[in-house]
């Protein structure tokens, strides 16, 4: 139990962004709070936290723990649900929200799945890119592309993809060579708005960490048109795997400067609390890991 404990002590942390948000929800003292998760990070041999005075992040060890202890935290709401006689049959209507792309590609051909396994739950589903409040707008869940390093809301991570830097042939063909980052500047782009960091596109590379401001041909708020502009020929995006994968892959698009990464995100669902976590809530979070445990997009 005390193992138990101390992941829904750290994923409380990590969730609500400070020891102080988390005291609430898990109704314990800040000291206490400090205590287990400097018990944890010693009894694991690795620090979790980076520790300020203005806020607390993921150490790459603390981000692979958190999602570790996510699913084991989940799996044991599971097991308890399983013997539990009062357990209901999920049904009632379900709110969901999703981003546009991700909800027509990816989500839209399982619903039907869905619903067939539990024919008793109503789907309600919504698409758009904007950041929801979930409580607010009376939704039961949301599927968000994110880095989720600290949020009030709990989630279960599905899947993750990667921002590709790509082109078609025939603007390749066309334009000057793009040898480094830098190059990127002689490029008007196409760039999609909701992106976190604006102009400021970030990479990993052989040297480490670099950035590149570029200068954009269009920008527009939906990736299926930047997508469509870059197949054909209108410039150089930025976009997810689950988006351009088959392209790169069928040859439509290019991937270009493959030795530099850009940042990779998470896919997640997410929902108000894990408290009293209505059964049809549940099942969906279930199904969802079940059909993303192996994304089309990362085969």
């Amino acid at each position: 139990m005390g193992r138990a404990l101390e992941m829904q002590v750290f994923c409380t942390v990590v969730d609500k962004g400070s020891f102080v948000g988390a005291a609430e929800p898990l109704e314990m003292s800040k000291a206490a709070i400090s205590r287990y998760v400097s018990g944890l990070e010693e009894r694991l041999g690795v620090r979790l936290l980076h520790r300020t005075t203005r806020k607390l992040s993921l150490t790459e060890e603390g981000r692979q723990f958190y999602h570790q202890a996510r699913d084991v935290l989940t799996l044991m709401d599971q097991a308890e649900e399983a013997v539990s006689s009062s357990a209901p049959e999920p049904s009632g209507v379900l709110r969901i929200n999703a981003p546009v792309s991700f909800g027509v590609l990816h989500l839209a051909p399982v619903w039907a799945d869905f619903m067939k396994v539990y024919p008793n739950v109503e789907l309600d589903i919504s698409l758009n890119d904007r950041l929801v409040d979930l409580v607010e707008e009376g939704f039961d869940a949301a599927v968000r592309i994110a880095r989720m390093e600290s949020s009030s809301l709990v989630g279960r991570r599905l899947a993750g993809t990667r921002m590709c830097l790509c082109a078609s042939p025939e603007y390749l063909a066309n334009h000057p060579e793009i040898r480094s980052l830098s190059d990127l500047t002689e490029h008007g782009v196409i760039a999609y708005t909701n992106f976190a960091s604006g102009n400021e596109w970030q990479f990993e590379g052989p040297h480490g960490s670099e950035t590149v401001r570029t200068r954009s041909s269009v920008r527009c708020n939906n990736g299926d048109t930047c997508r469509s502009i870059a197949l054909a020929g209108g410039g150089i995006a930025l976009q997810p795997s689950f988006m351009v994968a088959e392209d790169l892959r069928k040859g439509d698009l290019v991937e270009i400067l493959p030795a530099y990464q850009s940042v990779e995100l998470g896919i997640y669902v997410v929902y108000p609390t894990r408290k009293h976590l209505a059964t049809k809530v549940r099942v969906l979070i279930n199904f969802l890991a079940e059909r993303f445990a192996h994304p089309q997009w990362e085969r």
